[in-house]
């Protein structure tokens, strides 16, 4: 047996509790490792979540596809994850400056309401566009920062007791001069992180990296609070040390988040938060790569960017943007296009064809099988979805498997993937010629209707088709019809 089949496969060898061994790229080391959690069986997972003054654009999605696919491959390798996503719903300034005007106040204005209402929508939203990416919510907390201004307040006063903070007229701010590990996650220099910490507009800073841990209130602040150091507001990178320390702990197993929060955010803190305990604070993080639209990044400040509400009024499944994703590693640059999001809904709903096809010739029954061994081998050797889903087409257009066999790989791909294959009939893309006679014409009738723009007539006609058990999707590469379950 290989050494990869050894390592990856059901007979490999295990961790405590008997748990299959899995590699993760650390961006502490900049090494792949061997992931050991701090408790056997268990995983204290944090990934930074969104600031809700708007929606999240599909740039912003791929990291929660990218950590909820890591979530998968530890719970089907047996580990219970404790997981938490915060929402940033104050202190998150424009650019990432400790000073300026705050987001929240920039989404309260546009919208003519207070910022605890712009936090409600779209929070609501985020958590919406997460379930339509197939991310299960229910076990996973939504801390909001505003819920958390007293153990923010706490932390800081820990920080300035122990001489890592000092106090301006802007604030409280953190002196990384006194932190010798600053800059240590990615490996910055000096320079860098001196370029990184942006304009030094704080009179009184001592260093330029020094970063906000209290602000003093401004004059239209729309959200303040009282605190030792007078009113105002936490620094934004505050928010996360306190709540990963309030809901997982002082020390946690894996933080994710993007890779542009590697330089400043993340290093903040990693140094916020182990000058506070004297402890380590994180045991692997995890970064995905940027989302590009012609060759930059995509950002709501550039104006480049895609929501997932104009990909499902474009007629396209909210899974095929998953696919999309998957089909590069989370930690490769990817670049969005619509003919690249159709090949991938294409793909998308030719996998579920041939999984129905499977389904019946398996009478849904699963047997082990090489192919399902490599298969996990790929996703626990650092999420390898690319040659994952390699497998899975290889595999199933192969005759070398029974089809009880491929069921098996089918669960698994499902497991780890979560495309919504394995569900009877929920995507049972059905062939036009291959339905009833009644739905064809049916069919042909609300064709010729949108063909005259009688959308009304449609409508009712799709209608009618659904009472005859039937769905129509106008998909961008034609009207696809599947069976309901």
């Amino acid at each position: 047996m290989s050494l990869l089949r050894r390592l990856f496969s059901g007979s490999s060898p295990k961790n405590a509790r008997g748990t299959p061994q899995i590699f993760l790229t650390n961006t502490l080391t900049s090494k792949k490792e061997l992931f050991v959690p701090l408790k056997p069986g268990k995983t204290l997972l944090y990934s930074c979540g969104p600031t809700v003054y708007g929606p999240a654009h599909i740039g912003n999605l791929r990291s929660y596809v990218f950590s909820d696919t890591l979530v998968r491959v530890l719970e089907a390798a047996g580990y219970r994850v404790q997981r938490v996503i915060n929402i940033t719903d104050v202190g998150h300034l424009v650019s990432d400056e400790d000073d300026g005007e705050d987001k929240m106040a920039i989404g309260a204005a546009r919208e003519h309401t207070s910022p605890a209402a712009i936090a409600d929508r779209y929070t609501k939203r985020f958590v919406d566009d997460l379930h339509a990416l197939n991310i299960d919510t229910e076990e996973i907390r939504f801390p909001r920062a505003t819920q958390y201004i007293r153990e923010q307040i706490a932390l800081a006063q820990t920080l300035e007791q122990k001489g890592f903070a000092y106090r301006i007229a802007d604030g409280l701010y953190f002196d990384t001069g006194k932190f010798p590990g600053y800059g240590k996650l990615g490996n910055f220099s000096s320079a860098d992180l001196e370029a990184g910490a942006r304009v030094a507009v704080a009179h009184g800073k001592r260093h330029p990296t020094d970063f906000a841990l209290w602000r003093a209130a401004k004059l239209h602040d729309l959200q303040q609070w009282d605190s030792p150091w007078g009113k105002g507001n936490p620094g934004w990178h505050l928010e996360c040390s306190a709540m990963s320390r309030s809901l997982l702990g002082t020390e946690i197993d894996i933080h994710t988040g993007g890779e542009d929060h590697i330089q400043v955010h993340h290093n903040n803190e990693i140094a916020q938060s182990e000058a506070a305990s004297g402890r380590r604070f994180v045991r692997y993080w995890m970064h995905n790569a940027f989302l590009t639209m012609n060759g930059e990044k995509a950002s709501k400040s550039l104006g480049n960017v895609v929501y997932l509400s104009d990909i499902t009024e474009k007629g396209f499944d909210p899974l095929a943007l998953r696919y999309f994703y998957l089909q590069a590693h989370y930690r490769t640059p990817l670049s969005f296009s619509w003919a690249a999001l159709e090949a991938a809904q294409s793909a998308l709903d030719t996998l579920r064809r041939i999984t129905a096809d499977i389904g019946a010739e398996s009478n849904r029954k699963s047997t082990h099988s090489e192919a399902r061994e490599r298969f996990l081998a790929a996703m626990r050797d650092d999420l390898a979805t690319p040659q994952a889903l390699s497998i899975l087409w290889e595999s199933l257009r192969s005759e070398e498997y029974h089809p009880r066999e491929k069921w098996g790989l089918i669960l698994d791909a499902e497991a780890h993937l979560g495309l919504a294959l394995d569900i009877p009939n929920a995507y049972g893309v059905v062939a036009l010629e291959d339905a009833p006679e009644r739905v064809r014409a049916l069919l042909r009738e609300r064709e010729a209707a949108r063909a005259e723009k009688d959308y009304a007539r449609a409508d009712n006609l799709r209608a009618e088709i659904a009472a005859e058990g039937f769905t129509v999707e106008d998909r961008p590469g034609g009207t696809e019809l599947s069976k309901n379950s």
